[in-house]
């Protein structure tokens, strides 16, 4: 007599370790980059191709599925973490000035300002290392 062959339940695209990982992944780089920012002065923007590297292996070790899906969740979270670096780099420097700690300056900063701010801080230098770093994500994650 033969068994019948036994179903095994289908996993979701990301298990919550995976989701767990990516945002620590996300969250631990993103504080490293303004962290090095903040202590120099400068955008150091060439960060965004480690983080995009960083954010493949976080996808890898979640057990992410392949392709489909880690390819546009690797492309969305250096996305991320390009925007939440530069936002904390401009509220580090604002509450720098203004007396805040740079977490209270981050929440009082407005999206506008911050996108002038942005466009003032950020050359086509920087353009190019953030395009790198989305090829480098797409890449590295497939």
């Amino acid at each position: 007599m033969t068994r019948p062959a036994r179903r095994t339940p289908a996993t979701p695209a990301a298990p919550l370790f995976g989701w767990l990982l990516l945002a620590l992944g996300v969250s631990t780089f993103t504080v490293a980059w303004v962290a090095l920012g903040f202590s120099s002065g400068r955008q150091h923007s060439w960060m965004a191709v480690l983080g995009a590297l960083d954010v493949a292996l976080m996808l890898r070790l979640g057990h992410w599925r392949p392709a489909r899906v880690r390819v546009p969740a690797a492309v969305l979270a250096t996305a991320l973490i390009i925007a939440l670096a530069n936002w904390g780099q401009i509220a580090a420097q604002l509450g720098k000035m203004l007396g805040y700690a740079p977490w209270e300056s981050a929440v009082r900063l407005g999206f506008h300002h911050a996108w002038t701010l942005a466009q003032l801080a950020n050359g086509a230098a920087d353009i190019a290392w953030w395009l790198l770093a989305m090829a480098a994500a797409a890449l590295a994650s497939r």
